[in-house]
């Protein structure tokens, strides 16, 4: 599940929001290893 909401956030179909509580840290460290921040854009340096 959490890379299904990852995908739906970096394609802007969902929001960081509305991600489960239960999920919320998961769906954030995978954003962040793949260098985006919480609302699908990159990190910057």
């Amino acid at each position: 599940m959490v890379d299904i909401y990852v995908a739906l956030i970096i394609y802007g179909r969902r929001t960081f929001e509305q991600v489960p509580s239960i999920l919320q840290t998961k769906v954030e460290e995978e954003l962040n290893a793949l260098a985006l921040n919480t609302d699908g854009s990159p990190q910057r340096q």
